[in-house]
């Protein structure tokens, strides 16, 4: 090992920012490799971020069924829409859920059949 690698972090700033994205499409696609299809590889600072508790639970109760509605989402999670209208805003703002609209209604849906949260090292 060279003076210079002693210490020295690996990457800063938009490089860094480009490897690690680069990073987790590499594990999404090794796990697809390894028979784990429909995986979405988010950062740990996302993770922390965006998936609180009732989040969780709605990624959870979305990945188990198909509502026809925010509606009838909220009233499987026994939770107010509006409250459960904003916890989707934000996992669609991250690529986590999106919206298949049909008329008027939009219905949740999970943008990958797995979220993984990449390593913390």
């Amino acid at each position: 090992m060279s003076e210079t690698d002693v210490g020295t972090p690996l990457n800063t700033g938009e490089s860094e920012a480009a490897d690690r994205t680069e990073l987790r499409g590499e594990l999404a696609r090794s796990l697809a490799r390894g028979g784990m299809s429909g995986v979405q590889v988010i950062s740990w600072e996302t993770a922390q971020e965006v998936l609180t508790p009732k989040r969780r639970e709605v990624v959870g109760v979305l990945g188990r069924m198909s509502p026809n509605s925010v509606r009838e989402l909220s009233r499987e999670l026994d939770r107010d829409k509006a409250q459960v209208s904003r916890d989707l805003a934000a996992l669609a703002e991250h690529g986590i859920i999106r919206y298949e609209e049909d008329g008027r209604v939009k219905k949740p849906r999970l943008t990958q059949e797995h979220l993984v949260v990449e390593p913390v090292v």
